[in-house]
């Protein structure tokens, strides 16, 4: 049984890790302000702490004794981040500065960081892989791009074992289908509950590598004890496909209203062959299956 720390334990990816490491019998802390999610999505069996990640004297005695500390909390989203840069900026790298800091001073074994494949921004290859250049679009992306490279000197300067992941739009159970940064799965998904039509922006043609959060957390598993990592490496976790988003409409089922399109990178697909170097790790999950899974939680095949 190890020690674990997971900030933004309540939100999405975080509440999924930490159901896996309670269920593998870990001894998991939670940090979360629990501003954008609630006490009830803390998995059961969870300690939860109600702490700002920008707080570095109370993240400190938090992170004593922790083996393995997963950095989730973010003011996620990119649109999000075009209309707040600053608030994001302060929890998204700040925040990140602080983390890292009090694992530092608390001697933590290893920090997996949740980075973001909005790093990449448009490339003009595809599948993009961790040797380009980072080209983000948005603060959102610059942001968590920072954040990769926070990990990376910390653990050059101050020898703090870090890893980061960069998803490639996350998806399964539990996401957040609310409010209007909510991920295009989600918004289908409510859509089609209340019968409305899916709202698709600029032509539908635009790509993404959607994968699923059961991969995602082995990933961080993987990661947390690959021996082959653990000095600053960035890893893409996706899929490796691309998938239209008018595709995303079909497989779900229901009409479709177009609008204007918006600030977002056209297409994005992983290169995953270094993860799989590094930690082992591979897609499972097939992106059919998947949906079929939502619809089956949310009553609607």
């Amino acid at each position: 049984m190890a020690k674990a720390l997971v900030t933004g334990g309540a939100g999405f990816i975080g509440a999924n890790l930490t159901r896996a490491l309670l269920d593998r019998g870990d001894e998991v802390h939670v940090v979360d302000t629990l501003v954008a999610s609630t006490r009830e999505q803390v998995p059961q069996g969870a300690v939860l702490h109600e702490v700002d990640i920008r707080n570095t004297e109370e993240l400190i005695p938090l992170c004593t004794g922790v083996e393995y500390l997963f950095h989730c909390a973010a003011l996620p989203r990119v649109q999000f981040s075009i209309k707040n840069p600053m608030e994001t900026h302060a929890v998204n790298i700040t925040g990140t500065l602080s983390v890292l800091e009090a694992a530092r001073q608390a001697n933590v074994g290893r920090v997996v960081y949740s980075a973001s494949s909005s790093a990449y921004g448009d490339q003009k290859i595809l599948p993009l892989v961790e040797s380009m250049a980072a080209q983000p679009k948005s603060p959102y992306g610059l942001q968590k791009y920072v954040g990769e490279l926070l990990c990376r000197v910390w653990s050059e300067v101050y020898e703090l074992p870090t890893v980061s992941l960069r998803y490639f739009n996350v998806y399964g159970p539990g996401l957040d289908p609310d409010g209007p940064y909510a991920l295009v799965i989600g918004k289908f998904l409510a859509q089609r509950k209340r019968r409305e039509a899916f709202t698709i922006t600029g032509d539908g043609e635009q790509t993404r590598d959607f994968t699923h959060v059961r991969d995602v957390v082995r990933a961080n598993l993987l990661a947390a004890e690959s021996s082959k990592v653990g000095k600053g490496e960035v890893l893409n976790i996706g899929a490796g496909r691309c998938v239209s988003i008018k595709k995303l409409a079909e497989l779900i089922g229901g009409p479709v209203n177009f609008v204007p399109a918006r600030l977002e990178p056209k297409h994005t697909k992983a290169d995953a062959g270094l993860a799989k170097e590094l930690i082992g790790w591979e897609p499972s999950v097939l992106f059919e299956d998947g949906i079929a899974e939502l619809k089956k939680e949310w009553g609607l095949s």
